[in-house]
């Protein structure tokens, strides 16, 4: 009997809410493009939606106008996804809380992992350190702000991401899904 020998992650799919509610989350508070759509080839009442999380991968969600978003943990039975862990800036994750907050969106607040936060940044995939530190130039520029902080790299980087991947959506303003 011979192993059927994975070669990494191609995509996750998870189930949705609406169509709106959908997009608002992945790309309105992820920062995800949202880059495909078609029905759920095995359920024609559904769609089938495509976001880019920036790494080559896809995370794709299936969306029914009649579900609504539940404000609640989703299960963790066997067999249940507990969690799905992104990689952020290290800038974006130091705005995490405040982002989240000013959105009302629940969360643990940080937990200290001991091994996850040794670097200070990392650029987006495409990107150098160097792009990003011009762009965070401008926007700290362009705000009057003295120094560059946290909040300009951040900005930066999704202001790099947006610049360099594609969407379907008309309006990439960040959202408030609830």
């Amino acid at each position: 009997m011979q192993k059927l020998q994975a070669q990494g992650v191609h995509h996750i799919t998870l189930v949705g809410a609406g169509r709106q509610t959908s997009i608002d989350f992945w790309e309105g508070v992820l920062g995800m493009p949202f880059i495909f759509e078609q029905p759920n080839l095995d359920k024609a009442s559904e769609s089938h939606l495509y976001f880019d999380p920036g790494d080559g991968r896809l995370i794709t969600i299936f969306t029914d106008e009649s579900r609504t978003p539940q404000k609640r943990r989703t299960p963790t039975d066997p067999g249940c996804v507990h969690h799905i862990a992104f990689a952020v800036s290290r800038v974006t994750f130091l705005q995490a809380v405040a982002r989240l907050d000013e959105r009302g969106i629940k969360h643990s607040g940080v937990k200290d992992r001991g091994f996850m936060d040794s670097i200070y940044f990392e650029p987006p995939a495409g990107f150098t350190h160097a792009d990003v530190l011009m762009q965070a130039h401008k926007l700290r520029v362009g705000r009057g702000d003295y120094n560059i902080a946290e909040v300009h790299l951040a900005d930066a980087i999704q202001a790099l991401v947006e610049s360099s991947r594609a969407t379907l959506s008309d309006d990439r303003a960040p959202k408030n899904p609830y």
